[in-house]
């Protein structure tokens, strides 16, 4: 199935600078009424994924009817032909435009669930997946009817738009994606449950540039981290049969939600039988991943903890915090040549709490930790907390394959604190030529063909040996390593700045007492002066 193209860091726009996608959200949010995000969510996005369902099975059915080449003497009617082409089976009862005739009627809600249940019925990789409580007395059936209609409009808000192709399962992918995005800032902090911002899952997929192999997520919410990998292979000419995608999801509702996600872009996926916490249950026990992708729960105090669990290789993480079990879970789960790329909090850079320093530590004896970036707070919609990015590098010698050098008892530090541009009050985003800047820093340190020459910043970045790393307490805090950023000389003799800027601060001090005198005097003439 053909997908957008334009996903690498060099993409034009920002998720805060979309078109047709923000109009189709206004809409749709104001047919929410009172409904809580959280429920709306899930009406709104099951309709999304039915028509795209509906959308490729109706695509898939033309090619059949018309008979052509390889679909020469084709039955349109017999499902076989579907699911070998990796597109779902859909009965008449939930093709939307059964669904769209029926728009207008009461009894819409049923007429939804039914279409929900014959579709997990007919395709057993859906089961349970689906949403079936669209007839329920709460839902206000007359906008329920109003969605299915606006959705019904999809393929042509994009061509009035001017899109390059008008097929609307490309575009449905990009809906999604973005509701879920406006979706998460509207839950605030719940939506940190299943969704990680698109730049840090960005900045994560192009630093670890997953090509080829297996990719794991233990945490995956709802996918997005899947979603850009598989991008990534697509927009740098990669096959896309060369990754296989690994998950587990603990929430069995945001497990439905990744299910939906993967499927909507035609991505097999191994979630496991169901949902299960990782610690608890580990649904991937063998499986040793080239890439892990995460973005685990932040200083995670309610988790479950086996003291003699063989993933702690590096010391048994403190029950109230779960930072470095997860640390840990991900290097058990990499391959020999793996490597991982993961959000944490800030404080487990530096934290020397019930043993944290120590596991800490160890990792960077083990040489480990590959690269650590800071980045700016902001960026997510369920915390204001500033967050860091963890790399992980199994083995750090040369590979003249990938064209990395060797840098081995080596990390690079990134301070990008002061990068990011505020698209609302509250939240941050970075742009593409953070992202450009962020990414091509790691990739020229590692020297990865075509990359440019590497060479530490003053302020932005810095390689340090494990011998620094340790002279500073084995604390990974990029602005301990970094330094200060460079003041660029203007060429003013010191022995001429220092009179002129004396001079211009007594002035100033002049001017300071005149408006003091002249506050007093208005104070005075309001009867409020002494």
């Amino acid at each position: 199935m053909a997908r957008p193209k334009n996903t690498s860091v060099e993409a034009k726009g920002s998720a805060a600078h979309l078109g047709f996608e923000a109009k189709l959200w206004l809409a749709a949010d104001k047919l929410r009424n009172n409904m809580d995000a959280a429920e709306y969510k899930h009406v709104v996005l099951g309709l999304i994924f039915l028509k795209y369902i509906s959308d490729s099975f109706e695509e898939h059915r033309a090619k059949l009817l018309a008979g052509q080449g390889d679909y020469a003497g084709a039955n349109p009617e017999d499902a076989d032909e579907y699911k070998a082409e990796n597109v779902f089976w859909v009965p008449k009862e939930a093709r939307w435009s059964h669904l769209q005739a029926q728009a207008k009627q009461p009894s819409i809600g049923k007429v939804v669930d039914d279409a929900m249940v014959a579709i997990e019925r007919d395709n057993p990789r859906l089961k349970g997946v689906l949403p079936k409580d669209y007839a329920r007395p709460g839902l206000d059936k007359h906008r329920l009817g109003e969605l299915i209609d606006l959705i019904a409009t999809i393929t042509l808000t994009a061509a009035a738009e001017g899109e390059k192709t008008h097929r609307s399962v490309d575009l449905l992918g990009r809906v999604y994606e973005y509701f879920l995005t406006r979706f998460a800032s509207a839950e605030g902090k719940n939506g940190g449950q299943f969704y990680t911002p698109s730049c840090i899952v960005r900045c994560l997929v192009e630093m670890l540039s997953p090509y080829k192999g297996r990719i794991y997520d233990p945490c995956c919410g709802s996918g997005g981290m899947f979603v850009q990998s598989e991008k990534f292979v697509e927009a740098h000419g990669g096959k896309l049969g060369d990754i296989s995608i690994y998950g587990q999801e603990s929430n069995a509702t945001t497990r439905r939600l990744a299910v939906m996600n993967l499927a909507l872009r035609g991505i097999e996926a191994d979630f496991g039988p169901e949902h299960a916490d990782t610690f608890r249950r580990d649904l991937h026990p063998d499986l040793r991943a080239d890439f892990v992708i995460a973005n685990p729960p932040f200083n995670d105090s309610d988790w479950h903890r086996r003291d003699d669990d063989v993933r702690w290789q590096y010391g048994v993480p403190p029950k109230g915090n779960a930072n470095f079990a997860w640390v840990q879970h991900f290097i058990h789960h990499l391959s020999p040549h793996g490597m991982a790329g993961f959000v944490l909090a800030n404080g487990s850079m530096s934290s020397n709490q019930s043993g944290e320093g120590e596991i800490r530590k160890a990792l960077i004896a083990a040489d480990l930790v590959d690269c650590m970036v800071a980045l700016p707070g902001q960026l997510f919609y369920s915390t204001q907390i500033p967050v860091c990015l963890w790399f992980i590098a199994k083995n750090k010698a040369a590979d003249t394959k990938r064209g990395f050098r060797d840098r081995r008892k080596q990390t690079l530090f990134i301070d990008a604190r002061k990068l990011g541009t505020l698209i609302d009050r509250v939240h941050r985003e970075l742009t593409d030529t953070d992202l450009q800047k962020i990414v091509g820093t790691y990739h020229a340190w590692r020297g990865d063909k075509g990359a440019e020459p590497y060479a530490d910043i003053p302020g932005f970045c810095k390689s340090a040996s494990t011998a620094e790393i340790a002279a500073h307490g084995h604390v990974l805090t990029p602005g301990r390593f970094v330094g200060a950023e460079e003041v660029e000389d203007d060429g003013e003799p010191f022995e001429e700045k220092m009179p002129r800027l004396v001079a211009e601060l007594h002035l100033q001090f002049e001017e300071s007492a005149k408006l003091e005198q002249a506050i007093k005097a208005n104070l005075k003439g309001l009867g409020y002066g002494g």
